[in-house]
């Protein structure tokens, strides 16, 4: 045998003690309670998640809207929305009649999440089923609810899913 190998000492066995198991447990534990301090900072910091006032009201209309959904709907009137750059534009129309007169028209701009941005207007008739309004609307996602009013009864009222792209400068 040689010098070197006779006076090696044998490599101790790994052996798992109580304090690698705490180690294992802290770790473990630390980073699912981690997880859920960031989770829950995440929500209770974006969106405040109501979605009703009152939910009970809420339910006890739900039949009426229903079925004005349904009618509005059924006589085929829709509506198109343009954004370009600060200038919007809607138009209401009948797919195959053209052009519906409207007395009036708002669109609520809101946000998919949160509340922050959320904005309603008042467009201004240009033309028959033309309406028309400048406001700066920033860049991202929106859901833009349209409602006409034709003698004081709803004639559309439409929900649509808009992006809205970051101007070249």
């Amino acid at each position: 045998m040689s010098p070197t190998k006779m006076n090696a000492i044998p490599a101790k066995p790994f052996v798992f003690t109580g304090w690698h198991m705490v180690g294992v447990l802290v770790l473990f534990f630390g980073t699912i309670i981690s997880v859920n301090f960031y989770m829950t900072y995440n929500a209770v910091t974006s969106w405040s998640g109501l979605v009703a006032e009152n939910t009970y009201v809420a339910s006890q209309q739900f039949n009426g809207k229903a079925a004005e959904a349904r009618t509005l709907t059924a006589t085929g009137v829709t509506g198109r929305i343009t954004v370009t750059g600060s200038d919007i534009r809607y138009e209401v129309f009948h797919p195959k009649n053209g052009p519906v007169a409207a007395d009036a028209l708002t669109l609520k701009f809101k946000r998919p999440v949160g509340e922050h941005q959320d904005f309603e207007l008042d467009l201004v008739p240009v033309a028959q089923g033309v309406f028309t309004a400048t406001h700066e609307i920033l860049p991202g996602h929106w859901i833009v609810d349209a409602s006409a009013i034709r003698n004081g009864k709803r004639i559309l009222h439409q929900a649509e899913r808009i992006a809205v792209l970051r101007r070249a400068e």
